[in-house]
């Protein structure tokens, strides 16, 4: 006997696979909806192309999987900003501390 689909399963499914597309937190996604992470990646491979399309026609928004080179460089520049942000308060608290000394 061959499984039978039910569609309101399918269509659980889908909402998942769309949530994790969205917000691309697998993880999260899977213990959201009661299931192993295994599990939703199988539901990613059946049914992510489906997924995106529909997203697409939609006008919604996937989250990359991998952040662009100028994602890097902003997060790079703020990086720089803080850590030289720190060194100077480092150097005026080694100043006051000569001082007080």
């Amino acid at each position: 006997m061959a499984k039978s689909k039910i569609e309101i399963f399918e269509d659980l499914k889908k909402k998942y696979v769309r949530m994790a597309l969205e917000t691309n937190k697998y993880a999260t996604t899977a213990k959201a909806a009661g299931v192993h992470p295994d599990t939703l990646r199988k539901w990613m491979k059946e049914y992510e192309t489906e997924v995106q399309d529909q997203m697409e026609l939609e006008g919604a928004n996937i989250t990359p999987v991998e952040p662009t080179e100028k994602e890097y460089k902003n997060k790079y520049e703020l990086a720089m900003k803080l850590l030289g942000e720190k060194e100077l308060e480092v150097a005026v608290l080694k100043d006051v501390l000569k001082k007080s000394n």
